[in-house]
């Protein structure tokens, strides 16, 4: 099965180091994103771990909830977790399933053959309140994910989801965005009187008010 931007991210129950968890269940009305690692104490994932933990209290300043995944057990986990508030210098506060039987892996698409037959590549999925598939990134085992751009998406998600707006190439929060073409003159005046039109195609506008507080 291979998943699309667009898609609803598929449900199912397993077991995590919080107890069994129904996934559509446990997202209930918040985003999330389901980011995996292809199996436990493995070096680059540990300090993966350890930075989204300190990242808590963004995240959850945006509505995200945040679940981890390697197809090792809930023991292995629990003992990686150890390791990593040794490392990292933080508890890991967030449940991490075991996909023993990758059954998770093989709904979300993520043994990939040429990386490894058995382990799931390191992908991120952004996931909405409607539980379809927002952003998806996949990395190489040697690249460690940057979960400041992660967040950088997802306020970019929020934002555009609440405006017709767009955001321009490394835009950062409380930068002007960009009218979405969706939006013709007129209306593009009642909505945003301080434009820019810098293309007909290309009309700039301060941001919406809208702080990671209030998202």
């Amino acid at each position: 099965m291979s998943l699309h931007l667009g898609d609803t991210a598929p449900d199912f129950t397993a077991d995590s180091t919080r107890g069994p968890i129904r996934f559509h269940e446990w997202l209930g009305d918040s985003w999330g994103m389901l980011f995996s690692h292809p199996a436990d104490f493995t070096p680059v994932c540990t300090t993966e771990l350890g930075t989204v933990a300190r990242l808590g209290p963004a995240f959850r300043a945006r509505g995200v909830k945040v679940i981890g995944l390697s197809v090792d057990s809930v023991e292995s986990h629990l003992r990686w977790e150890g390791d990593v508030g040794e490392t990292q210098g933080t508890p890991v506060d967030f449940p991490m399933i075991a996909d023993v039987d990758r059954t998770v892996s093989g709904l979300y698409d993520m043994i990939h053959p040429g990386a490894s037959a058995t382990s799931t590549v390191r992908t991120v999925f952004v996931i909405g309140p409607d539980k379809t598939v927002r952003l998806m990134l996949t990395y190489p085992m040697s690249t460690g994910r940057n979960f400041a751009e992660i967040l950088r998406a997802i306020d970019s998600l929020q934002l555009t989801e609440a405006y017709p707006v767009a955001t321009p190439a490394d835009w950062q929060l409380g930068e002007d965005v960009i009218i979405g073409l969706g939006v013709d003159d007129e209306r593009a005046a009642q909505l945003f009187p301080h434009r820019r039109v810098v293309k007909p195609y290309l009309r700039m506008t301060g941001s919406p008010d809208r702080t990671p507080a209030s998202l």
